[in-house]
């Protein structure tokens, strides 16, 4: 997936740690590929808003809005808060699921821009609207527009629209190419070259570009990005190493060298999630959830968390039963108040490590050293973790168990020879089992979205049906707890041979309408896993 750079400025605090900056998603449902795209698409959505308004702990997401582009551009989704807004995230995706699949394509025109100029404008009204009472945790504003158009000439039509427009508050835009099968149609618009779909570009001014293939699976992979802390404010994390070990690394002041990293999430834990199998268990257990070293890492500023390395070990030298919690990843710090010597050096050696650890077939044991708890006399007490080399640019990081937490394991040797009876019967089961060479969570599944999503469903809070809910909106009749703010919208431009439409989010009275908040499987992929077998 893409790593891109990010704009955002200033300190960030313990309470932003998961939380990512608003999020305006444009979709451009262009004819007649659309039709392909749709039930994919809003299968996705339905996906990640059902794990996004389910995690337990602190907001990771904060606001979100949708805009679609067909014909003109409308707003079917003003700015929410995700979290607690799962009913009207649903309504949204249905509405999403009417918009019309069948037809001629036309060239979108200039509406794209407008979209986001509009969007833009919204946002900053929302933002003058809330801080009158509260600060927002974010002022800037990430915008994705989701096309099956060529990616590049979608670029460029923002490049000529936008060129005028005050973009301060952007902190990101991206264009996202949905791709195979659907470009085929498009012989009125010249084909763009495809980039990879593995490699994203940065063309134009600061309009990233990213392709992902149209199904379910790679869109869900897209927007649980959006989970992530890619914030580079400050890198999370040090990981110290004795020099003198590595000669290929120059060394420090202190005799030891020291990698700036970020930290990042392999996995949700389940026990952020409601009816897994750690749903009852409480959130602050020590279950060896990395959350702990997460916060710690990110709430020191003046004294980064270190990782201080002390042993190296053989590849095959821990079991696996000493290892336990979720691990997480470090990777090279993008952090943008280093200078650009000191990001490349420190790239430079975190791949070296990399290199120089796989080549030795070896692992690496590292204690960590908690912050200072001030002048408490009581030592607070160490964690060890094993650092694991991969075949990409990142290390995997797992807690082990220290003297303190075994437990007697009085556990016999296996015998040699099994009785022949019993070793014929089982060998016979075991010819019977498929033979995979490696897991691939993508090909699991465990009904979850479905039962997440039917967690928020109560009898008493049913919607209209989607064409119902479809047809009182163009009606302008649907009321669904709108709080009017005065933000002028943007004019429509008509298409030719069609009578003007005003967008959804806005009405005769020139008043945009913002909503404030109260409160399985797609195509298989594969996917390679650096730490597998």
């Amino acid at each position: 997936m893409y790593h891109g750079r990010n704009t955002g400025k200033g300190p960030s605090t313990p309470t932003q740690i998961y939380q990512q900056p608003p999020r305006l998603l444009i979709v451009q449902t262009a004819l007649p590929s659309w039709a392909d795209i749709c039930s994919n698409l809003c299968e996705a959505l339905q996906n990640f808003f059902s794990l996004a308004c389910s995690l337990m702990g602190p907001s990771r997401m904060s606001l979100f809005s949708l805009y679609v582009v067909q014909n003109q551009h409308e707003c079917i989704l003003p700015f929410v808060q995700v979290k607690g807004n799962f009913a009207r995230l649903q309504a949204c995706i249905s509405e999403l699921r009417m918009f019309q699949r069948e037809g001629c394509f036309r060239p979108p025109g200039l509406c794209l821009h407008l979209a986001v100029q509009d969007g833009l404008q919204q946002f900053k009204q929302y933002s003058r609207h809330v801080t009158t009472g509260a600060s927002l945790s974010y002022t800037s504003l990430e915008i994705t527009v989701l096309t099956s158009l060529p990616g590049k000439e979608v670029v460029k039509q923002l490049e000529e629209g936008l060129k005028d427009t005050d973009l301060v508050r952007v902190r990101r835009l991206q264009v996202v190419e949905i791709t195979k099968g659907v470009l085929e149609y498009m012989d009125s618009v010249s084909p763009a070259e495809e980039p990879s779909s593995d490699e994203s570009s940065i063309l134009g001014t600061d309009i990233d570009l990213q392709t992902i293939d149209n199904d379910v699976v790679s869109m869900e992979i897209f927007f649980k990005a959006w989970l992530h802390n890619n914030g580079t404010d400050q890198e999370h994390i040090h990981l110290l190493l004795p020099s003198r070990c590595f000669s290929n690394i120059s060394r420090a002041r202190d005799d030891s060298m020291c990698l700036k990293c970020d930290l990042q999430e392999r996995l949700l834990s389940p026990s952020l999630l409601p009816g897994t199998a750690d749903g009852s268990l409480r959130m602050d257990d020590p279950k060896g959830d990395f959350s702990t070293l997460y916060q710690m890492a990110s709430q020191s500023s003046a004294s980064r968390y270190k990782l201080r390395v002390i042993k190296a070990l053989n590849s095959n030298g821990i079991c696996e039963s000493l290892t336990y919690g979720l691990p997480f990843i470090l990777r090279p710090t993008s952090c943008w108040q280093l200078d650009w010597d000191e990001l490349e050096t420190n790239q430079q050696n975190f791949h070296a490590l990399c290199h120089s650890l796989l080549k030795r077939e070896w692992l690496l044991l590292a204690k960590g050293e908690p912050l200072s708890g001030g002048h408490s006399l009581r030592q607070p007490a160490n964690t060890f973790y094993v650092i694991v080399p991969s075949r990409s640019p990142t290390l995997l990081v797992k807690a082990v168990a220290t003297r303190e937490l075994m437990l007697p394991s009085p556990f016999p040797l296996l015998p040699e020879n099994p009785p022949d009876d019993s070793l014929k019967i089982v060998e016979s089961v075991l010819d019977s089992l498929e033979l995979e060479p490696i897991y691939n969570p993508l090909q699991a599944w465990s009904h979850l979205y479905s039962h997440l999503s039917n967690t928020f469903i109560k009898p008493q809070d049913r919607l209209h049906p989607s064409w119902e809910s479809r047809a009182l909106r163009k009606a302008g009749q649907l009321q669904t707890n709108r709080v009017r703010a005065t933000v002028a919208p943007l004019p429509v431009i008509p298409t030719p041979g069609r009578a003007p439409q005003m967008p959804a989010a806005s009405k005769s009275s020139s008043e945009a309408l913002f909503w404030l908040s109260k409160e399985e499987v797609g195509e298989e992929k594969e996917e390679e896993y650096p730490w597998g077998p």
